[in-house]
């Protein structure tokens, strides 16, 4: 008899999440006050990193930012500083783990306690396997993926110690389905999203629900980094890199909007669908009529290009 109320229960949560999902395509969500809240980015001295510390600001959250150009990050510093709100700058190697428990204990003391955490810093090695150093891979598989964990431990405590908080994660639509080429990236984001939906359900689990999760997954930025890539040229109209703003801006929305996972633009549920429910040789025969197949490749040589020149790609 419990299973058979569990299941409808069930039911009906599904169907209040489906309803609850299409009205909010269509309507505009409310959006929470952040005004106040300590939020730490990470990559904050990169494009990405520099937009979502000025759209925090906005908001009137003050900022902890995290990079390991110091430079850089002292740059976005001056830009937020201009908004009005307190930003405070570290220095951090995400690559090692106690670099990050050491600082995460000096935000602790200087600044205060963190409620909001977006793990935005990312890299890529830009070599076909074969032809990658090992430190590069395991670099890419550190920054994108490991330090998720190391953050989340150093972060995670005060959050449930107030049942108040909010973890996002900055993926990748590469996080959701693959492509050639690029194995350490693709790894180190099927990671990341893998380990962000598993800390989620922990959470709801545990009934923190005040402590609120959101995955980002946008298609490839034009950011620079990964310059040169592209997909069938009939096709670049339909799906072009998305501008660094817009994307920022779509991904601030799902945040104060507390949605759970944002695919940007709205098409990359349609691939991430079509991988899950097609046959393997129909996933093989649309990356290839798409060029997603071979679309790192001019990405590759560019950075080639770079290397050989004396300027290696971070």
């Amino acid at each position: 008899m419990s299973v058979i109320v569990d299941l409808l229960l069930m039911l009906i949560h599904l169907s209040y999440s489906i309803l609850h999902a299409v009205i909010q395509t269509f309507l505009r969500p409310r959006l929470k006050c952040i005004e106040g809240e300590l939020c730490l980015i990470t990559g904050a001295g990169g494009a990405l990193g520099r937009l979502f510390a000025q759209e925090f600001a906005k908001e009137g959250a003050h900022l902890v930012l995290w990079d390991c150009n110091t430079a850089a990050n002292e740059q976005t510093a001056k830009v937020v500083r201009e908004l009005g709100v307190q930003v405070h700058t570290y220095t951090v190697d995400l690559s090692k783990r106690q670099n990050i428990y050491e600082t995460a204990d000096r935000v602790r003391a200087e600044v205060g306690e963190v409620s909001f955490l977006v793990n935005n810093a990312g890299v890529v090695a830009g070599r076909r396997l074969l032809d990658c150093p090992d430190e590069l891979l395991e670099r890419t598989l550190l920054v994108n993926c490991h330090a998720l964990f190391w953050m989340t431990k150093a972060f995670l405590p005060q959050m449930k110690a107030k049942n108040h908080g909010h973890i996002v994660t900055i993926a990748s639509a590469l996080g959701l389905f693959s492509t050639a080429c690029v194995e350490d990236y693709c790894a180190s984001k099927f990671g990341a999203v893998g380990f962000h939906e598993s800390l989620t359900h922990e959470l709801l689990a545990e009934d923190m629900d005040g402590i609120k999760t959101t995955l980002v997954c946008p298609y490839i930025v034009d950011t620079g980094m990964f310059a040169g890539c592209e997909i069938r040229k009939e096709l670049r109209s339909l799906i072009p890199p998305l501008e660094p703003l817009y994307t920022v801006q779509q991904s601030m929305k799902a945040i104060l909007a507390e949605q759970q996972m944002i695919c940007i633009p709205r098409l990359m549920y349609i691939a991430f669908l079509t991988r899950a429910l097609l046959p393997w040789e129909a996933n093989v025969a649309t990356y290839r009529f798409m060029g997603g197949d071979k679309c790192m490749l001019p990405f590759i040589k560019n950075v080639e290009l770079k290397t050989s020149n004396g300027h290696i790609k971070s």
